[in-house]
C-alpha cells in the first residue's frame, strides 16, 4: 500500500493527505496557489514557507530562491514533492500578483469579499481580505448541473425542456454551501460578492431566458451585470453584501472572459495580446487598448476530458504529462497514484510524442493500423480520441486565424499569448506548439491558470465603470458566420 503523508496548510487551517513523493504543484493549485511561470521557478508566485518538516532542495532551486531574495525557510512549490509530514504557510497573492509579475493597484477597503468563478464544470470561491488583497480561504467543487450534460448546449437544452428552475436552484444552493464553508473557519461579515461565468451560466443563475442562446447567432438581449441581495437568492449571509454577477460580452463569451481580459491587462496595453481559455467553452480573445475581439469554439470539452474515451479532468489519477525517454513513453500521474485516465495536458503531450515518433500520420491515422496506442498501463489513446483532438485543435487554431484576419494583423504582431484554463499548470509548451494548437514562439506564451478567478478578485476592488470601459472596446464575432471558417478549419485539422 502506498505510504501517505499529511500537509497542513496555513493560514487556511486545512490538512490534506497525499501519497508520499506527490509533487506539490499537483495539489496546491486547488488552494489558491498560482503557477504563472508554468513551474519554471522564475516568478516566485508559488513560494511556500516551511513551518514544520522538511523539503529537499537542489542547486537550481537554491539559486532561484537567492535571486528572489528568499531565506532558507522558503521553497518554490513547483520544485518540491511531499516526502514527509509538513506544515506550510501559503502566502498567496501579495497585492494580487498578476501574470506579468506587476501588482494590481487598489485602494484598501474595510471588510471581506468573495470571488466566485462559476464554471461549466468546476466552481471555485475565494474569501479575500479587502484591506490587503490576501486570500483567506479557498474552496472548489463540481458544478452540480453536470447531471444535465457536460457542455453548454446540453445545459441549454435542459432549460428548454423545463429544467431551468431546478438548475438555477442547484447552483444557487451549491454556491451558498461553498460560501458557508468559507465562513466556517473564518466567521466574518461579507461586504461584496463578485461572480463570473460564461453567458449560459450567467443566464441560468440569474433566471434569464436562455432561448436566444439556442439558435444562430446565439445572441441574448440581456447580457448586462445582474445585482442581488442575499434575500433575493435565499442566502443566509453575515452582513449585507452587494452580490454582483458580472456582464457577459456576447454569445457564449461571458464575464469569465471579461475577468480574463482584466487579469491580462490586455485592455491597457498598446501591443496586441492573445488570450486562449481552454476550458469547457474554449474562448479566444485578441486585442489591445484600442480594440478587442473575441469568439468561442467547441474545443474545450476535449481538453477537459469530454469525448475522450479515458478522458478526465486534471485531478488525482489523471495522466497530466508524458515524455519519451529511452525508447518508451513515461507518464506522470497527478497525485502519484495508479493512472485512471488522461486529462487535456496529457492528451497534448501524447499527440506531440506520437507525431514526433511517427506513430500517427498527417491525417491523424495510427500508422500501425491498430485502433489504439497504449500510453501507460491501463490508459490507451483510441483512434477516435485522436480525431477528437484534431477537431479541438482545429477549432482553436482556426479561431485564432480568423481573429487575426479580422483585425488585419499577423501572428508576428502579437506580443504575448496567455493560456488560461484549469490544466494550464501542467502544459508542456513545446508540445502545445508541436501539435499546432498554438502557432507562435514559446517565449511569447504565459500560462495564467484561472484568469476568471484572478479577474473576479480584481472586480472586488472596482466599480462597474471599470468593466464598462473594457466592454466599450470589446466586440464578439461568430466564427461560423465567417465565410472562410470552414476552409481554415479543414486546413488546421492536419497534423504537420
Amino acid at each position: 500500500m502506498n505510504k501517505k503523508v499529511s500537509i497542513s496548510l496555513q493560514p487556511l487551517g486545512k490538512t490534506i493527505e497525499v501519497i508520499k513523493d506527490t509533487p506539490l504543484i499537483d495539489v496546491l493549485h486547488e488552494f489558491g496557489v498560482e503557477f504563472p511561470c508554468g513551474g519554471k521557478g522564475t516568478c516566485g508566485a508559488c513560494k511556500i514557507k516551511i513551518l514544520k518538516g522538511d523539503l529537499a532542495i537542489d542547486r537550481v532551486e537554491k539559486e532561484r530562491l537567492q535571486k528572489l531574495k528568499l531565506g532558507p525557510e522558503w521553497r518554490l512549490a513547483c520544485f518540491c514533492s511531499a516526502n514527509t509530514n509538513l506544515t506550510l504557510e501559503i502566502t498567496q497573492f501579495e497585492n494580487i500578483i498578476l501574470a506579468d509579475n506587476s501588482a494590481f493597484e487598489f485602494s484598501p477597503e474595510e471588510g471581506y469579499g468573495i470571488a466566485v468563478d462559476l464554471g461549466t464544470t468546476t466552481l471555485v470561491a475565494q474569501l479575500v481580505d479587502l484591506s490587503n488583497g490576501h486570500i483567506i480561504n479557498s474552496v472548489s467543487d463540481v458544478n452540480p448541473q453536470v447531471k444535465y450534460g457536460g457542455d453548454l448546449i446540453a445545459r441549454i437544452q435542459a432549460c428548454l425542456d423545463g429544467k431551468q428552475q431546478e438548475m438555477q436552484k442547484l447552483i444557487r444552493v451549491k454556491i451558498a454551501k461553498m460560501i458557508a464553508q468559507l465562513e466556517k473557519n473564518h466567521p466574518v461579515e461579507f461586504a461584496k460578492i463578485e461572480l463570473v461565468g460564461n453567458t449560459a451560466m450567467h443566464h441560468i443563475f440569474c433566471g434569464l431566458d436562455v432561448q436566444p442562446l439556442s439558435f444562430f447567432p446565439f445572441e441574448s438581449p440581456v447580457l448586462g451585470v445582474q445585482t442581488f441581495t442575499a434575500e433575493d437568492l435565499d442566502w443566509q449571509l453575515p452582513g449585507s453584501p452587494e452580490i454582483r454577477f458580472n456582464a457577459s460580452i456576447g454569445s457564449f463569451v461571458g464575464s469569465d472572459i471579461l475577468a480574463g481580459i482584466a487579469a491580462t491587462k490586455m485592455a491597457e496595453k498598446e501591443a496586441y495580446s492573445l488570450l486562449i481559455d481552454l476550458g469547457t467553452n474554449g474562448e479566444i480573445v485578441l486585442g489591445n487598448k484600442k480594440q478587442i475581439i473575441c469568439a468561442s469554439t467547441a474545443a474545450g470539452p476535449a481538453f477537459e476530458g469530454a469525448k475522450i474515451n479515458q478522458g478526465m479532468r486534471a485531478t488525482t489519477g489523471a495522466v497530466s504529462s508524458l515524455k519519451f525517454k529511452d525508447g518508451k513513453i513515461e507518464a506522470h500521474v497527478i497525485g502519484n497514484v495508479e493512472a485512471k485516465g488522461i486529462c487535456g495536458s496529457g492528451l497534448i503531450d501524447a499527440m506531440a510524442i506520437l507525431l514526433e515518433e511517427q506513430k500517427i500520420g498527417l491525417f491523424g491515422e495510427i500508422n500501425s493500423g491498430e485502433e489504439a496506442i497504449e500510453l501507460t498501463p491501463g490508459v490507451q489513446l483510441q483512434q477516435s480520441d485522436i480525431r477528437e483532438f484534431q477537431l479541438a485543435k482545429a477549432a482553436i487554431a482556426a479561431g485564432v486565424q480568423i481573429l487575426l484576419n479580422t483585425l488585419k494583423i499577423s501572428k508576428s504582431d502579437v506580443e504575448k499569448v496567455f493560456i488560461a484554463g484549469g490544466f494550464g499548470n501542467f502544459l508542456n509548451l513545446k508540445n502545445v506548439i508541436r501539435t499546432g494548437l498554438l502557432e507562435c514562439e514559446e517565449a511569447k506564451i504565459t500560462k495564467l491558470g484561472n484568469t476568471a478567478l484572478i479577474g473576479a478578485k480584481m472586480f472586488l476592488f472596482r466599480d462597474e465603470n471599470y468593466t464598462q470601459e473594457i466592454l466599450s472596446k470589446t466586440s464578439h464575432i461568430n466564427l461560423e458566420g465567417d465565410g472562410t471558417f470552414q476552409d481554415i478549419y479543414i486546413e488546421k485539422m492536419m497534423l504537420l
